[in-house]
């Protein structure tokens, strides 16, 4: 999510990723800004979904290896044009979803390649940098162990805002395999 709020001009949530379950259905809803009766804190932004409730059922018509994007109308031709095209809408039909049920990042990332191997140019570039992925500890972490990575028990990925990022000197979660760690480190902080 970092890669696509700085290439898309995002902001990034200021507490991190939420989580909120949604499926399908649900998108409109639930990412759009609190004051229109959603879950986000303000308009451009990212956020992701999950695909259990809180208590841990499946949600129905999850987006688990899928991709989405949740729009706003400017105005009533768009709002009608959401109609007609048959956009998953909220009740004010002013938020519409778009998303597809499948992520193939494998598939896509070859395309990129070839883009820029072939004819010199990137599929995407960051237009800022709003936000980094900071590796951040799942347990206490005491100094002389070594990380074991992202995807892994020891560090996971928190998304922050690039000044929080820069203030502690944030390590990218691509970057946390093999590395000692010198001081020790409680759950939930950022390492550095």
């Amino acid at each position: 999510m970092a890669a696509v709020a700085n290439g898309c001009g995002l902001a990034p949530p200021s507490d991190g990723l939420r989580f909120p379950p949604c499926g399908v259905h649900d998108l409109p809803e639930v990412l759009k800004p609190i004051s229109d009766g959603g879950q986000l804190k303000r308009n451009g932004t990212v956020e992701v979904v999950s695909c259990l409730e809180t208590d841990g059922r499946a949600v129905f018509q999850d987006l688990r290896w899928g991709v989405y994007v949740v729009i706003e109308a400017p105005g009533d031709y768009q709002k009608g044009c959401f109609a007609q095209y048959g956009l998953k809408t909220d009740k004010s039909g002013r938020f519409a979803a778009q998303y597809k049920p499948y992520h193939l990042i494998g598939l896509e990332l070859g395309v990129s390649t070839a883009s820029i191997m072939l004819h010199d140019e990137p599929t995407g570039q960051c237009k800022t940098f709003a936000t980094d992925t900071v590796a951040t500890a799942k347990r206490d972490i005491k100094a002389g162990e070594v990380l074991d990575g992202e995807g892994e028990y020891m560090v996971y990925g928190r998304l922050v805002p690039a000044q929080a990022s820069l203030a502690i000197e944030g390590l990218p979660i691509r970057l946390a395999r093999g590395l000692v760690l010198k001081q020790d480190v409680k759950r939930d902080q950022g390492l550095s």
